[in-house]
Formats: C-alpha cells, structure tokens, sequence
C-alpha cells in the first residue's frame, strides 16, 4: 500500500527507465514512488546474459541488473509499490491514480514508463525457451549467435531489419513468413533480399520451437499451401513481428502515434498533458535499448524537477 496520498512524483511502470527516473528524482529530494505495475523490472527480466549495457565488463544478467536499478533508486528514498496503476484521471490537479486494490493516489507530475512489449507467436515453447536461444531483440542477443544459424519470424520492417542486423554474427539467417507478399517497405525488402547470407521460407509459420534450457536445435514449419509439415535445423529463432506500447490505460488522456507510442516534445519528455512526463520504450519505437531507456528516464526525471521548481512546488 502507497504510504501517502500525494507525491511530488508518480513514476508508472519500474523498467530501466522508471528506476532511472526515480533515482533522479530522490536524489533531487522529490520523495518519488514507483508503481512496478504487472511485470516488475520490464523486459530485461525476461533476458538472460546482458552485455551491453556500460559498467559490467563480463556482462550481466537482466533480472539481476534491474534489481540493482531498483535497490539504488530505493538507497535515495524512492518509495516501491507493488501494485499496477489500472486508470488514471489526467483532467485534474493533482493527478489521480487509481490501484488495482482500488487504492486511489495524488500526483503533482507523473512520469510514463510502462515499455512496450514484443508481440509473441504465442506458443508455449516460444516462452520456455525465452532468453535461451529465443529472443524478440536482435540488437540486444545477436551477437550470442555468432557463427550460428539462426531464424527471424516476420513480414515486416522490424524483421527485414533484424535479419540484415543478424546477419554481421550468423552463419546463415533464414526468414520465415506466412505470405509470399511482405509488408515490409520495399527498400528494406530489396536490401535483405540481395543480401547472400539471408534465405527465405515463405508460406510458413512456426508451430513448435524445439530445444530445451540449453539452447534451440529447431523449430517445427507448416507451410500454409500445402499443410505439410517440417523440422527446419536452427540454432537460434528471432521474433520480429512488431513491438506494441503498453498505453492502453492512457488512451484518450495522452496523445499518442497510431500505433500507440506516447508522442514528447521533442528534446524534452513531456506530453501533450503539462505535468506529465514519459521515457523509454513507451515513447521510444526506434531505439528499444536498456541505455537509451536509462537516458530518458533521466531526462524526465530532471523535466519534472523543473516543471514542479516553475510552478512553486518543493
């Protein structure tokens, strides 16, 4: 349960972003509170081995750097609630928001760090073997696949991206559509296309992954024309059928893209509502990275550090 009724500072969602934000915000001496929301840590919980990020020479794992995060922004005074903000009231000063206890909070600003989320093929074996030779962030995992072949699942400009990324680490890239017409831009089909390392298995989706903890050895096609079923040989499969923001609490409270990415003022954090702020993957379609979370989360912090300073609030 919250400890108060009003905050200085609302941080929604407890990713690389929001600790960020939060530890800004302590240290500021703004007594922030952090809603961790339904999946405390974000994605990087659902990752293994993290090399990437500065500071852990031998790399890390995700779950164990977010509790760092968590545990330095909570050192300054943040304030941790275990519970998800499930509607807001943006109309009002302050703020409100309301818990899924049915708890209902005050905010003089609020700061969006709820992520979004990689759209899954939605079988069981995509989950087991999530951080073990299936992932959904080739920029994040590729390089784990050096000399391997690997698979991208896609149509689009996220997969035609991921295979041409994938294809500076694996042997052999394979990509595996349900159509024969891509809805990827042309431009980005032409590049994959003539790229010798990438190959193609059209008319097919993936019904099994096969592997265990220690690494995928295949996945199980169909291919939609003939019904037939195959075991394609694969050291590696890549989700690449989108991301989607986790916005749907703030639809029509805050302006967003047609896909749902919050839209900020750019160089700042802020949104179309003065006094709310969002970093991160929320507003971020591009980048998708832990650093560059990490950075807007800092951003947004000091944003509403200066927005509560202009309107008097200490």
């Amino acid at each position: 349960m919250p400890e108060k009724n009003l905050y200085k500072v609302a941080i929604i969602g407890s990713g690389p972003a929001g600790w960020t934000a939060a530890l800004y915000a302590a240290r500021a001496e703004l007594s922030p509170v952090v809603f961790e929301g339904p999946q405390p840590g974000g994605q990087l919980t659902i990752t293994t081995e993290v090399e990437n990020y500065p500071g852990f020479v031998k790399g890390i794992q995700g779950p164990e750097l977010m509790d760092i995060f968590r545990d330095q922004a909570k050192r300054f005074g943040t304030e941790v609630v275990q519970e998800t903000v499930t509607r807001v009231n943006f109309d009002v000063r302050p703020f409100g928001l309301i818990l899924d206890s049915g708890t209902i909070v005050q905010a003089e600003s609020v700061i969006v760090s709820t992520g979004a989320s990689a759209k899954l093929l939605g079988i069981p074996s995509e989950k087991d073997l999530m951080g073990y030779g299936v992932s959904a962030c080739a920029t994040c995992d590729g390089f784990f696949f050096k000399g391997k072949e690997v698979v991208v699942v896609g149509g689009g400009d996220t997969a035609m991206e991921e295979a041409t990324f994938l294809t500076k680490f694996a042997s052999k890239v394979t990509v595996v559509h349900r159509r024969e017409v891509f809805r990827a831009s042309k431009i980005m089909i032409e590049r994959a296309q003539a790229n010798p390392k990438i190959h193609w298995l059209l008319n097919s989706t993936v019904e099994e992954i096969l592997g265990e903890k220690n690494g995928v050895r295949g996945v199980r096609l169909k291919n939609l024309v003939t019904g037939a079923s195959l075991e394609y040989a694969t050291q590696g499969v890549f989700v690449a059928i989108g991301h989607e923001p986790n916005t749907k609490l703030f639809r029509g409270a805050l302006a967003m893209n047609d896909v749902g990415y919050l839209t900020v003022a750019s160089p700042s954090t802020a949104t179309s509502v003065e006094g709310i702020f969002a970093a991160g993957d929320v507003c971020d379609p591009t980048y998708r990275q832990a650093i560059s979370a990490a950075g807007e989360g800092c951003k947004a912090a000091i944003d509403a550090e200066r927005w509560l300073a202009h309107k008097g609030i200490h």
